[in-house]
């Protein structure tokens, strides 16, 4: 087994054992939907060393080129830019000292278009290349988001990141994207057609 696939292979058995990536229950997703599988990143972000730890392998598992062209890591409010936090300082801390600093910045929630930038962030953004990071890639509308406002403050994304990846992705950036672990979930049902609801299977509680 290659290092980068025991270095997934490593982050998926943890994240089931710390129950962030909760497989084979019976899960309310409060949107109107059901499925067998719920991803709690909260469950995660209670263990500091944790989070340092799989942002250490997510950097292992980057393309050298790509780190080092990385000057700033970006990420939205909260998984994303706790993630990003990290990572943005694990590279900093790697870097030449006659090298600029690694830069971070976070995308706050807004009510339309659903994100925004703070002029501070929108500034320091201005020429740089930029890596995105989350805690969970769905459909990648997030990430696709976020590439918009780097665009739109005058900075280029130059990959995206993040702990697990669904593999349902339906937003493609056209640049390098990695993930710590995948796991291809099944589908989820409309909450009055659930299978699950009318074989008499509780919902799991989280």
């Amino acid at each position: 087994m290659s290092r980068p696939d025991d270095i997934r292979r490593r982050a998926l058995e943890d994240l089931q054992r710390f129950e962030v990536l909760m497989i084979d229950g019976h899960f309310d997703y409060g949107n109107g939907y059901h499925g067998r599988v719920y991803l709690n990143p909260h469950q995660l972000f209670r263990y500091p060393s944790t989070i340092w730890r799989f942002a250490q392998d997510l950097i292992d598992l980057l393309p050298p080129a790509l780190v080092a062209e990385t000057d700033l890591v970006a990420g939205p409010l909260t998984g994303g830019a706790l993630l990003a936090h990290t990572i943005a300082g694990l590279l900093d801390s790697r870097r030449k000292l006659t090298d600029p600093p690694k830069l971070f910045a976070p995308f706050a929630p807004d009510a339309h278009p659903g994100l925004a930038l703070r002029a501070l962030y929108r500034k320091q953004m201005s020429g740089r290349r930029v890596l995105l990071a989350d805690d969970v890639r769905n459909t990648g509308q997030t990430l696709a988001r976020c590439a918009a406002l780097v665009r739109e403050a005058g900075g280029t994304v130059i990959g995206t990141i993040q702990i697990y990846d669904r593999q349902e992705a339906l937003f493609d950036l056209g640049v390098p994207n990695i993930a710590l672990a995948e796991y291809k979930a099944p589908d989820n049902y409309p909450a009055a057609d659930c299978p699950l609801c009318r074989s008499g299977q509780p919902v799991t509680a989280f």
